[in-house]
Parts: structure tokens; C-alpha cells; sequence
């Protein structure tokens, strides 16, 4: 990969004619051309210490190139040493990814030059573009920064929060909904928090290229959390479903079979983004652990859950507190009993249904409804007990979610 950048960096610099560098988004020097007619001081310096230093940079930031899309003219420093330079931001639909620096020569007054001649070069420059997002985007300290603090902010802190609501890229651009993507079949255990948390920050990344309505990405050890612009549909969201399970797979070189991503309510004040990320992890969880909610699950689609999230004591669930479903439970040693209960009561009640999904004849239905019925002494079709059971099948799935 590196060869590869060196070697459009050093052919873009023969067509332009010009001594290039080019350099991360914390302005470390990643690749820079052997051809130059006259090195200043800046470059001379970038090259021996690898790194741009802070009054250069501070130089260069106050003309905008951390916000820009298209080329800057940087305009010279007598006092730092440096000539008259262009950058060019490099971008891949959106994701910055690095500079490109192209310097003016000693005798030029203006950069038109420059502007004039890097059309020519636009298709070595988008290349160039997709190996840095490949290589170091998601390992940039700027982006680990920052998804830091947007994490942070998920998680209510109040500085966090504040920070993230000033940035550019979220600013007059709600209602948002928080998004909280997981692999479903993920057992939880985690022997390298590190490279977990990459894999997830850099599937995240690449699967929202182009994706307009994302905002952010980050990524933590478990699962990767996207900021979303609220949309009327779900069309972009089943994309970056689709796009995420192929880099999952990619990066963590096995095969991935079910992806999830749990959408909270829409909110229209960043203050509320910790609430949206409560909401969003429940959906994916609950989801995780009851499949027929399906791999697009809003939080509000997550039925009783929402309670369970609420109302789970310290130490985990405990079922014995329902002795009817104990009692169901200890007689049902062939799974027989509590499967055709919880398919009855995620159906209303249809026993036509329920036989269709176990391909079973109605009549085994009822002969099971009147076993259960005989073992508790009551109906478990009605009121109360229904309601017991029904919440015990559920609360019982929820003790199972993944841990994130």
C-alpha cells in the first residue's frame, strides 16, 4: 500500500512539474517527491522530522483547509520560512483523509498555475484518496479523537456533548437518530479490545461511504455507533446494513450472517443523544436475541424489552419469581410446551399460524395448550397469566442479549 501511494505521489508530482508532499489529517508526512527545483525551510524541515510543526500548522489551518473541499491557496510566510504553497484536500464522497501539498516555485507570484493544472491530475488524486482511506484513516489520532468524544457524548457527558454540538458537520442539520450497529451472532468475548474496536471503526467508515444522511461513525469493542440525518425511509439504512456485514467479514476474516442495527426515536437537541443511544443499543439487542423483530429494528418496535432494559436488577434476571413458567418449564423437557406458548402470543392467539411455523397439525396445538393449561390450573390464553408468561418467554430471551 505504501508503495502504491509513493509512486502516484511522485507521478502526479512529473505531470505538475512540482516538489509534492503529502500528509495525514494530523499532519504527519506519509510520502513526498524526490523532484524538486527549490525546497524552503517549512518543506526541508517536514521532511527531516516527518511531522508539520505547530506554528506551521496553525498557519495553514487559519486559511480553512480543515473544512475545505477544494484546493487552498496557502499564501506565503516570510517569517516561517515558506513559499507560497497549494493544498489539496483529499476526499473520498465526503471523508477527509489527508493533504495533499503542492508548492509554488520561487518566481511565481500567484498559485493560478497550480489551480490551472490539477484538473489534469483529478483521477491520480481520487486514487490516491482511496488507498489513505484504506491505510490510515481510521487509525488517525484526529479520528480517535474525536470518535472519543462522540462516544463520550453518547454516554452523557456533559462536555462531550457540548463539543460535539459545535461541530461543522452536525450543525443545523437535525432531527438526528442515533444508529447502534451489531453482529448478532458475536458471543461478546473480546481478546483483543484494540483490534475489535478498529475493525469496528474501520467497517463502520467503509460501509457509510456515499451514505449522505450518515453524519458519523465511530467504533467500540462490541459494536459501531452512526449518527444519522432522520430519513422518511429505510433505503440508506438497509444499505449500510448490507455494506457493514461485507467489511465485518473482510476485517475480521470470518464469515458474518446476521447484522443488526437498532434506530432510535428521532431527536432534534444534541443534549438528547445519550437518551438515543440507550434506545438504539435496547433495539439491537433485542433484536439480537429475538430474530423475528428482524435486522431493522426501531427502539419502539422492541415491545416489552423497553421495560426489561428499565427494570433489570443487579446481578441478572431470575425467573423464578413466575411459578408458572416454572412449572412449564420443569415439565417440558422435549421443548415442546414453552415454544408453542411464546409463537401463540407473538401471533394474537392464531393457532392456524402457529401450526403453519411448526409444521404441526392444529389439533398437536391444542393438545399442548390443554397440557399446559392441566400443569398450571389455568388458562394461559387469558388476562393475568398470559400476561406472566408471555413477559417471563421475553424477559428470559433478554437475559441472553450481548453485553455492549
Amino acid at each position: 500500500m505504501q508503495q502504491e501511494v509513493e509512486k502516484i505521489v511522485e507521478d502526479v508530482a512529473l505531470k505538475l512539474g512540482r516538489g509534492l508532499s503529502l500528509e495525514d489529517l494530523d499532519g504527519v508526512l506519509l510520502a513526498y517527491s524526490s523532484n524538486q527545483s527549490h525546497a524552503d525551510r517549512v518543506r526541508v524541515n517536514f521532511l527531516l522530522s516527518k511531522r508539520v510543526p505547530v506554528d506551521v500548522s496553525a498557519w495553514q489551518l487559519s486559511h480553512g483547509i480543515a473544512t475545505a473541499v477544494r484546493p487552498v491557496v496557502v499564501p506565503a510566510n516570510e517569517e516561517l520560512g515558506m513559499v507560497g504553497r497549494v493544498c489539496v484536500p483529499l476526499l473520498v464522497r465526503g471523508f477527509r483523509v489527508g493533504y495533499l501539498w503542492v508548492q509554488q516555485d520561487l518566481d511565481e507570484q500567484t498559485a493560478t498555475a497550480i489551480l490551472a493544472e490539477l484538473p489534469g491530475v483529478r483521477d491520480e488524486l481520487d486514487l490516491l484518496a482511496g488507498l489513505l482511506l484504506d491505510s490510515n484513516t481510521a487509525e488517525s489520532e484526529f479520528r480517535r479523537r474525536r470518535e472519543q468524544e462522540f462516544l463520550a457524548a453518547c454516554q452523557g457527558e456533559s462536555n462531550a456533548v457540548a463539543a460535539v454540538a459545535g461541530w461543522k458537520e452536525i450543525q443545523g442539520r437535525g432531527p438526528w437518530q442515533l444508529v447502534t450497529v451489531l453482529d448478532a451472532e458475536d458471543s461478546g468475548g473480546v481478546s483483543d479490545p484494540i483490534a475489535a474496536t478498529l475493525t469496528h471503526r474501520s467497517a463502520a467508515l467503509q460501509a457509510t461511504i456515499g451514505v449522505d444522511s450518515v453524519l458519523f461513525s465511530a467504533g467500540t469493542e462490541t459494536h459501531s455507533v452512526l449518527l444519522f440525518r432522520e430519513t422518511g425511509g429505510r433505503a440508506e439504512h438497509a444499505q449500510v446494513l448490507v455494506h457493514y456485514q461485507l467489511e465485518l467479514a473482510k476485517r475480521a476474516g470470518r464469515k458474518v450472517d446476521r447484522v443488526i442495527l437498532g434506530i432510535s426515536e428521532p431527536f432534534s437537541v444534541i443534549r438528547q443523544l445519550g437518551r438515543a443511544y440507550r434506545q438504539s443499543k435496547l433495539a439491537a439487542q433485542a433484536a439480537a436475541v429475538d430474530p423475528p423483530l428482524g435486522e431493522l429494528v426501531d427502539s419502539r418496535s422492541a415491545g416489552i424489552y423497553q421495560l426489561f432494559e428499565r427494570l433489570q436488577a443487579p446481578g441478572g434476571w431470575d425467573d423464578s419469581g413466575s411459578a408458572h413458567f416454572q412449572e412449564i418449564e420443569d415439565a417440558d423437557r422435549n421443548g415442546e410446551l414453552l415454544p408453542v406458548l411464546e409463537l401463540l402470543y407473538d401471533s394474537d392467539g392464531s393457532v392456524q399460524d402457529v401450526a403453519e411455523k411448526l409444521h404441526l397439525h392444529r389439533s398437536s396445538i391444542y393438545n399442548r395448550l390443554a397440557r399446559v393449561r392441566q400443569l398450571i390450573g389455568a388458562d394461559p390464553l387469558n388476562g393475568a397469566t398470559r400476561l406472566e408468561l408471555h413477559a417471563t418467554l421475553k424477559a428470559r430471551r433478554w437475559a441472553g442479549r450481548p453485553r455492549i
